[in-house]
């Protein structure tokens, strides 16, 4: 996976755009996009202290945004221009919503959802502990 950018978002977080593509034949490529966005966790997004040591305990102080989109069996040639069209997409669909300013603490809140409606799926993983 190649770092191709960072770009720094109005809201103070960064985008990291890779390049995980891949030869699947002599003349056929895997192309894959993968953007991240490192996001802290602050005791200021939540409204109960309790809420944030609960997402700090199974996610640690940082949690990572992912997307990844991918198109298969693609012409080698042609793989440098697909992945800057899905490249192109992701900034035009999704880069507006991620650059605002309440998308951090909306991002966060959503962490702290999936472990109130699935505690389940929390119960036997490794708690992430801070130094």
């Amino acid at each position: 996976m190649n770092l191709v950018e960072e770009t720094a978002l109005p809201n103070g977080l960064v985008m990291q755009v890779w390049d995980g593509s891949r030869t699947i034949a002599a003349d056929t490529t895997k192309v894959e996009l993968r953007i991240t966005i490192p996001v802290t966790v602050t005791k200021e997004q939540f409204g109960e202290p309790g809420d944030f040591q609960r997402v700090v305990e199974v996610f640690g102080s940082e949690i990572l945004y992912e997307r990844t989109k991918e198109r298969a069996f693609v012409n080698s040639p042609a793989s440098g221009k697909v992945f800057d069209k899905l490249l192109e997409d992701f900034r035009r669909d999704s880069l507006p919503y991620l650059s605002r300013a309440d998308f951090p603490a909306c991002f966060v809140q959503s962490k702290l959802r999936d472990i109130l409606q699935n505690p389940y799926k929390y119960r036997d993983i490794p708690r992430k502990r801070d130094s």
